[in-house]
C-alpha cells in the first residue's frame, strides 16, 4: 500500500527516524519542523496522512487538527506526543485525529495505524468518485424508510411538490433535510432548472448576504467586480436555505422582501433586482421559540411556515436503521471491491438499540468505519465502536450491573486493545488461552 506522510516535528533526530522507519514500509515521505511549513505542503502536495507532534514552536497540534480537516477533509492525523496526556488525546480525537500515541512507548503502533489511516483515506476517496459517478437518488421513490413517521413525510412533500409553496423542512441535524428539498424539487415543475443549496450558519453576516443577495463592484474591500448572489442564480429553480435559524436577523428582512415581492437589492446597489424562484428552508432549531426570544422576525416565520414537513430523528424509527445500514454497506463494500457481504443478527440489534444523535450521519460513519476494520466478510459486533457496543449492550441487557455483561464488555474490550490476537488477550485477561476461546463462544464474541 503506497501513500503520502507528512511527518511533522520540531526535533530533527527524531523526525529523521520517522522519515526512516516509514520510508522503508515504502511511502513516500515529506517533513516539516513547524506549523507553517506543514500548512505550505499541504497546500502544494497530496498528503494522506498527517504524523504530527503535539508540541510545535508555532502552535499545538492538537488545534492543528481542526485547520486539516476543515481544508483537507480527507487527510488523516495520527498525532505523536513526548507526554501521554489524556485530556490532549480526548481532545485531539474530538478534532478529527485518527488516533494518538505517545513517543517511544507506541512506535511499534506507528506502522500498523499508518496502514489504517491510509487504508480509510483510499476508502474515501474512492467512494467520493463514485458519488460523483452515480446520480444522487434525489427522487421520491429513493428516499428509503418504512416507518409510518417517514411515510407521512413523504406524502406530504409528494403533495406540495408540484405547487410553487414555499415549504419549510424541521428536524434534527442528520434527518436527511437536503435529500427532501432535492426531491420536492426533482417533483415540481422546475426540475429541468437549478437547485441550490446554501448553508446559512457556514458563512459571517457579511459573507452570507452576499452569497445570498449578490453585490456590485466596490461594495466592500475586496469586491472588485459585480457578482450574482444564488437567489439570482437560482431563477426560475429553487433555492435551498439550510439552518435557516442561524441567518442573521438583518438579513431576515431582505429574505421576507423575496418572498413577498419576488425582488431584492444586491449589496450595494440602489436598483431591485427581480427573481422567480421557489424557497425551501429547513431548521433543526424550535424557530417560535427563537421568535419568543426575539432572535427570528415573526413575520418571516409565518411567511415560511406555510407548509412545514416535519422529518423524524431515526432514534424515532428504529425499524429503518437496517434499511439504511444495508444500504451503506453495500455502498462502502462496493468501494472495497465488494469484500463485506452482509451483517450478523447482533450487529444489526446493537445498531437498533443506539441512540443515534447524530441520525443518518452518524450512522453512514459507523458503517464506514465497521467496513474499514472487518476483514471477514461479515460485519459483527466487534466491528463497531467499543462506546456503541457498550451502550447498545447495556440496552439489551437493560443493568449495567450484570456480571455477564460487564464480563463480555472487558473481554471484547481487550481484544479490541490487542486488535484480535487473542494470545495477547489471554495474558492481559490473566486466563489461559482455552478458556478465552470458551468465553468468546459463550458470549458470542467474533474476533
Amino acid at each position: 500500500m503506497t501513500g503520502s506522510i507528512l511527518i511533522v516535528d520540531d526535533e530533527e533526530k527524531l523526525r529523521n527516524l520517522l522519515k526512516r522507519l516509514v520510508g522503508l514500509e515504502g511511502f513516500f515521505v515529506l517533513e516539516a519542523s513547524d506549523l507553517q511549513q506543514a500548512k505550505k505542503i499541504l497546500e502544494k502536495d497530496e498528503i494522506d496522512v498527517v504524523l504530527c507532534d503535539v508540541k510545535l514552536p508555532d502552535g499545538s497540534g492538537v488545534d492543528f487538527i481542526k485547520n486539516i480537516k476543515l481544508t483537507h477533509p480527507l487527510v488523516e492525523i495520527i498525532l505523536l506526543t513526548a507526554y501521554g496526556n489524556i485530556r490532549d488525546g480526548v481532545q485531539a480525537m474530538k478534532n478529527g485525529a485518527f488516533d494518538y500515541i505517545t513517543k517511544g512507548d507506541d512506535n511499534d503502533k506507528i506502522i500498523p495505524l499508518l496502514h489504517r489511516a491510509l487504508e480509510k483515506v483510499q476508502l474515501q476517496k474512492r467512494v467520493q468518485q463514485l458519488e460523483k459517478q452515480v446520480p444522487q437518488p434525489y427522487r421520491f421513490e429513493d428516499i428509503l424508510g418504512e416507518s409510518s413517521l417517514i411515510k407521512t413525510a413523504i406524502e406530504l412533500a409528494k403533495k406540495v411538490a408540484p405547487t410553487d409553496a414555499i415549504v419549510l423542512l424541521l428536524g434534527e441535524t442528520g434527518t436527511g433535510k437536503e435529500v427532501f428539498a432535492q426531491a420536492i424539487h426533482n417533483g415540481s415543475k422546475r426540475t429541468n432548472k437549478l437547485f441550490l443549496a446554501l448553508n446559512c450558519s457556514a458563512f459571517t453576516k457579511e459573507l452570507l448576504e452576499s452569497e445570498i443577495f449578490g453585490h456590485k463592484a466596490g461594495a466592500f474591500t475586496g469586491a472588485t467586480k459585480d457578482k450574482r448572489g444564488l437567489i439570482e442564480e437560482a431563477n426560475n429553480g429553487t433555492l435551498f436555505l439550510d439552518e435557516i435559524g442561524e441567518m442573521p436577523i438583518e438579513l431576515q428582512s431582505k429574505l421576507l422582501r423575496v418572498l413577498e415581492t419576488n425582488e431584492f437589492i444586491k449589496v450595494g446597489d440602489t436598483k431591485t433586482t427581480k427573481v422567480n424562484v421557489r424557497i425551501i428552508a429547513a431548521t433543526n432549531r424550535d424557530l417560535k421559540k427563537e421568535v419568543d426570544e426575539g432572535r427570528f422576525r415573526e413575520d418571516l416565520f409565518y411567511r415560511l411556515n406555510v407548509f412545514a414537513i416535519i422529518l423524524p430523528p431515526l432514534r424515532e424509527r428504529r425499524k429503518d436503521v437496517p434499511v439504511f445500514a444495508k444500504y451503506f454497506m453495500k455502498l462502502f463494500s462496493h468501494a472495497l471491491n465488494n469484500r463485506i457481504k452482509s451483517m450478523s443478527e447482533e450487529f444489526t440489534e446493537h445498531l437498533q438499540n443506539h441512540e443515534w444523535k447524530g441520525n443518518l450521519r452518524e450512522l453512514k460513519n459507523i458503517i464506514e468505519r465497521a467496513c474499514i476494520l472487518e476483514s471477514s466478510p461479515e460485519l459483527t459486533v466487534s466491528s463497531l465502536p467499543l462506546e456503541l457496543q457498550t451502550n447498545s449492550l447495556l440496552a439489551i441487557h437493560g443493568s449495567s450491573f450484570d456480571l455477564a455483561t460487564a464480563e463480555k464488555l472487558h473481554i471484547q474490550k481487550v481484544l479490541t486493545h490487542t486488535k484480535g490476537n487473542k494470545t495477547e488477550a489471554a495474558k492481559l485477561l490473566n486466563i489461559g488461552l482455552t478458556t478465552l476461546y470458551r468465553k468468546m463462544d459463550e458470549y458470542e464474541i467474533r474476533k
